[in-house]
């Protein structure tokens, strides 16, 4: 980690500042202008989930999105780290089976629900999960599709040199705006490539999902759907309780959100053009989520539900085992600006 990125969050237990995080994070327009950074914004980054919407243009770009009749709702899925929620796992097997696949055809493995509620039921029942509850099922189902769309073997779509994954870097360094033969990887939580890119490019290439009028007819289509279908189904992106279906629900349409593992969050706000990404030092997730908070307060467009959304991440209750509240994590003093 960069020591001289700036201090963005605080976590306060009564009236002292018990721990900082530090972080990395750029607004950036479509065309590549810097509106605003902190910290090494150039240093390369794994995005984890957080760039997912992104992985899921070549679903739609293709024609897979078209030939197996996928909806919005689970375009939404390929772009989630949902909860395993049983909507969530119950549309993802039946889009496998439409495209007559099953669980054991995902490469992600399987963990429990995401949603403590769902992983407790299922403990209390003695269920066992399945790959379908991986919260990237969602978007492996998305690969899969690509892949028998194109005639492309459906085993080992999760390879480095598998077509589905060298069409996923093409996209990501032309939205990103830098070349692809300079992106690192390494392997994700779920089995698939994720590729090292600046910060900054993560944010440009949010920016164009948000603005895509200088992208090909296609392109720019298939942002637009990619939008429209997360915008239509926030519940779908992650589940009850979860930052990023709070925030999108309340933006209806002013800002879609994603988070990634180890402190990662993205942002892209289409009314204005611009992309949003961060990096917390630490991989904190509640300081992402309250330092993405604080940069959709800053720079998108609010209404009175989002800012009532934004407000309980920015002033964030830390409770103690009885339930009492001793402190909060807020934005460090002065940050944004």
């Amino acid at each position: 980690m960069t020591s001289g990125n700036p201090i963005v969050v605080d976590v306060t237990r009564g009236d002292a500042v018990e721990s900082r995080h530090r972080a990395a994070a750029a607004v950036v327009g479509a065309d590549g202008r810097i509106v605003a950074a902190w910290g090494d914004v150039e240093r390369a980054i794994f995005p984890r989930s957080a760039v997912k919407p992104l992985q899921a243009l070549a679903l739609i770009e293709t024609g897979a999105a078209e030939r197996f009749a996928v909806t919005d709702a689970e375009l939404a899925l390929a772009c989630a780290s949902h909860g395993g929620e049983p909507d969530h796992v119950g549309r993802v097997d039946r889009w496998l089976t439409r495209m007559g696949l099953g669980a054991d055809d995902l490469a992600c493995g399987a963990h429990p629900p995401m949603s403590d509620s769902e992983a407790r039921r299922m403990a209390r029942a003695g269920e066992t999960p399945s790959r379908l509850h991986n919260n990237c099922s969602g978007k492996h189902a998305g690969f899969l599709a690509t892949a028998l769309h194109m005639d492309e073997p459906a085993a080992g779509y999760e390879r480095p040199d598998h077509p589905v994954q060298r069409r996923v870097l093409a996209t990501l360094s032309e939205m990103g705006g830098i070349g692809s033969d300079s992106v690192g990887w390494a392997i994700d939580g779920c089995g698939v490539p994720t590729f090292a890119l600046p910060l900054v490019a993560i944010a440009r290439a949010m920016a164009g999902l948000a603005d895509p009028g200088s992208q090909s007819s296609s392109r720019a289509a298939a942002a637009r759907r990619i939008l429209g279908a997360i915008a239509a189904h926030p519940h779908l992106l992650a589940g009850a309780g979860r930052f990023d279906t709070a925030v999108v629900a309340a933006f209806e349409g002013a800002a879609a959100v994603k988070g990634g593992a180890e402190g990662v969050q993205a942002a892209a706000l289409p009314h204005l053009g611009l992309g949003i990404a961060l990096k917390i030092d630490d991989g904190a997730g509640r300081a992402a989520e309250t330092a993405m908070a604080a940069l959709l307060d800053r720079y998108a467009e609010t209404s009175p539900d989002s800012r009532a959304v934004l407000a309980s991440y920015l002033e964030r209750p830390v409770p103690n085992a009885a339930g009492n509240i001793v402190g909060n994590v807020r934005p460090a003093a002065g940050w944004p600006g």
